[in-house]
């Protein structure tokens, strides 16, 4: 698979730098970049939301920037602890995903994840802070989540719609089909790799229509695997990943209930390097 932009409509970025100046990014563990390792975060993880305000970073003075986000977090568990500190912080550009988690549980209702993302958006945006909201992803290329794509789809036109209302800007993870693959997964087979995190940073520059050096990652072919190798990956997975997942539910447990947000108040960018992947890190020579 070759990524690329080619089929997409022409993209003209501004010519003129962003006008943000403080960002806050508020959500659950994909927000908080869990799956993109980065051992000199505070929380062990990078993220797509690091690597936007690292690009916004670059391109403005006085730029500042907190992310809220603790994994496990389900909608109203945002909504309650996260929303009221991120408007104090008095931002002019938040980004906003959250009800995924709600969502892959089963019974789930997108009509009751909608209400509690509506009311979220309004006091968000009530200090003329531009929202950025997102779509789900289109779960039909895994297994483990194709049963649940229906109900992605009404969570995903609940959000465009309330998008519309409020004229938010939508990152629409459903049309991003480059990470509809499991090659952008960590080995949990739920949170984004590097590679995903990545490619979710450069949409939603795009999404903001902000210029940048992010380049497409082209990841090496999936390795084929015999089936019975295969079946011992899942097995695996079962085990490390599936299974501590379905006692945490019966436990009324979650991953992130000795987790604290990884950067709670705005604060300067420390940039890495355009594109570079964590292989080297600040300080170091590009």
């Amino acid at each position: 698979m070759t990524l690329s932009d080619d089929n997409r409509t022409p993209y003209v970025p501004n010519a003129q730098p962003h006008p943000w100046r403080r960002y806050v990014a508020i959500g659950d563990s994909f927000t908080e970049g869990v799956g993109d390792p980065e051992p000199t975060a505070p929380n062990g993880f990078r993220g797509w939301a690091d690597r936007v305000a690292e690009v916004l970073s670059q391109q403005v003075d006085d730029f500042a920037y907190a992310n809220l986000a603790i994994r496990g977090r389900l909608i109203g568990q945002i909504v309650a602890e996260q929303v009221e500190p991120a408007v104090a912080l008095k931002p002019d550009l938040v980004t906003f995903s959250a009800g995924g988690n709600d969502v892959i549980r089963p019974g789930a209702d997108p009509d009751a994840v909608a209400a509690l993302f509506e009311d979220a958006v309004v006091r968000l945006g009530s200090g003329g802070a531009t929202v950025v909201v997102f779509t789900g992803i289109d779960t039909n290329f895994t297994p483990v989540f194709r049963g649940i794509r229906g109900r992605v789809a009404i969570y995903n036109e609940n959000i465009r719609a309330i998008a519309d209302k409020y004229d938010c800007i939508v990152a629409d993870q459903w049309a991003l089909k480059e990470v509809q693959d499991m090659r952008f997964f960590d080995d949990d087979r739920l949170h984004y790799n590097r590679l995903g995190h990545h490619e979710v940073a450069r949409m939603v520059l795009r999404a903001l229509n902000v210029p940048n050096d992010l380049q497409p990652m082209q990841p090496d072919p999936i390795p084929s695997r015999t089936w019975r190798e295969a079946r011992a990956v899942d097995l695996v997975w079962a085990r490390e990943f599936f299974v501590p997942w379905v006692l945490r539910r019966l436990r009324h447990q979650s991953s992130g209930d000795t987790i604290t947000a990884k950067r709670p108040d705005v604060l300067p960018m420390t940039t890495l390097a355009p594109g570079r992947d964590a292989t080297e890190r600040p300080g170091e020579k590009a």
